[in-house]
């Protein structure tokens, strides 16, 4: 009895859009207008509705589908369909959505509870036309997955983020289709994982594990290019890849043009100047690495100084691409060794009588400076002026006030053992009432 009245009242697929999409929602006719023939008593659905070709359902708290006529008079224009954040815990239920959406090309069924869930194979036909799959934090089983990539002959895009797998089940039909597979956010480590996307996708383009802790790139040059011989974007970023060769051997994908890699043990000891320079020297052919695209200007420069990075280590432990960059370059002298380190000088400063050396850094602005001295002599927060002395050309020059709170300390040629006057204001006894 607790079953059925549970039934009664889940929330149907049916339900939501005859309340979001009716015309007193959309009293200016926005959407597409489907005609509904009249429906029995009690039906849920209203006698016209205005419905997009895009239909955004998310988080309605729809557990069933509802009456498959009323879906298929809805939804014969539709195209992409979320349900995300919803509570459809069985594939029967989805299936009578889907079946009943003719023209549905993408489908999002993130967030729904679907982890003991069977996909019947004689039922997933109904997916055939989807080109696009979510089913992010779903937990559906590998059974399920391979079930819907061998009845979606067209899918290119399939998204399994936050699915917590640690390992993937292999299926023994490929799905040539897919172009793009994302699986961020699980637990794969072994390369040994990764290399079972090649032979199950084998047109993969781009391929997203973005935050699993893949340890190592383990295969040959012959078995990377057999497995991934489309691969053209694939995302590391926060693998835990901690050995150069790794990086050496995503030169054997074929078609390599783009890389992400930040966020990975490796690259933690270097600069970020550093990562760049050392990781497009050793990658030739990736043109967009870490989301920036890669110029010449900006190959040549990695190059260069990837050899005089280690053109000092022992010839056992340079890197292969090092020879090669020099047959390209020759052998380069080290860059010039020059101290960028902010300069600094001591002057004296006066204050009334009393005199204090202080240390100032010449590229500082004069209101820098001006800062600088009221917290350190305790000056007042205003009403002073500063006036630089140049004891060798005082007798000449005169102090030379500092007024211009934007100029730099270093454009008045300051030395060790000049002095910095500073004196009050004085108050101009003229006023506007004396005008």
């Amino acid at each position: 009895m607790d079953q059925s009245y549970d039934d009664e009242e889940a929330r149907t697929f049916v339900q939501v859009i005859s309340d979001k999409y009716n015309t007193e929602n959309f009293p200016y006719g926005q959407g597409v207008g489907v005609v509904v023939l009249p429906s029995p008593p009690g039906s849920p659905v209203k006698g016209r509705l205005f419905l997009p070709s895009v239909l955004v359902l998310n988080d309605c708290g729809i557990k069933k589908a509802g009456d498959r006529s009323d879906i298929a008079a809805f939804c014969a224009h539709v195209v992409e369909l979320d349900l995300s954040y919803n509570e459809i815990h069985e594939w029967a239920e989805i299936c009578a959505i889907v079946s009943n959406v003719p023209r549905l090309d993408f489908l999002n069924l993130s967030m729904n509870p679907l982890s003991g869930a069977t996909l019947e194979p004689r039922m997933a036909d109904v997916f055939s036309r989807v080109r696009r799959l979510v089913l992010i934090n779903t937990h559906v089983s590998w059974d399920t997955v391979h079930t819907l990539t061998g009845n979606t002959p067209e899918l290119a895009e399939l998204f399994l983020c936050l699915n917590n797998y640690q390992h993937v089940s292999q299926s023994h039909t490929s799905c040539p289709s897919l172009r793009l597979l994302q699986i961020t956010d699980n637990h794969l480590r072994d390369w040994a994982e990764v290399r079972k996307f090649g032979l199950m996708y084998p047109g993969l383009g781009e391929l997203v594990l973005a935050n699993n802790r893949v340890e190592s790139v383990d295969d040959t040059r012959q078995t990377l290019q057999r497995l991934f011989p489309n691969l053209r974007c694939i995302s590391l970023n926060n693998s835990a890849l901690s050995k150069w060769e790794d990086i050496e051997r995503l030169n054997f994908l074929p078609k390599l043009q783009e890389l992400k890699v930040m966020g990975i043990p490796l690259l933690q000891p270097y600069s970020t100047q550093e990562r760049r320079s050392l990781l497009l020297a050793q990658l030739p052919n990736v043109s967009v690495l870490n989301g920036g695209a890669v110029s010449d200007n900006d190959r040549d420069a990695a190059e260069r100084f990837f050899i005089r990075y280690y053109q000092h280590f022992p010839e056992q432990e340079r890197p292969h691409r090092y020879n090669e960059l020099v047959c390209k370059y020759g052998q380069l002298a080290p860059l010039a060794d020059v101290d960028l380190s902010p300069r600094c000088t001591t002057v004296d400063v006066r204050w009334g009588d009393r005199v204090e050396a202080v240390s100032l850094r010449l590229e500082q602005t004069v209101s820098d400076l001006r800062k600088q001295l009221r917290a350190l002599l305790q000056l007042p927060s205003n009403g002073i002026r500063l006036f630089y002395i140049d004891r060798e050309m005082s007798s000449v020059l005169g102090p030379e006030e500092l007024k211009c709170g934007f100029r730099a300390l270093h454009s008045y040629s300051i030395r060790d053992g000049d002095e910095i006057l500073v004196v009050p204001k004085v108050k101009s006894r003229c006023s506007s009432s004396h005008l």
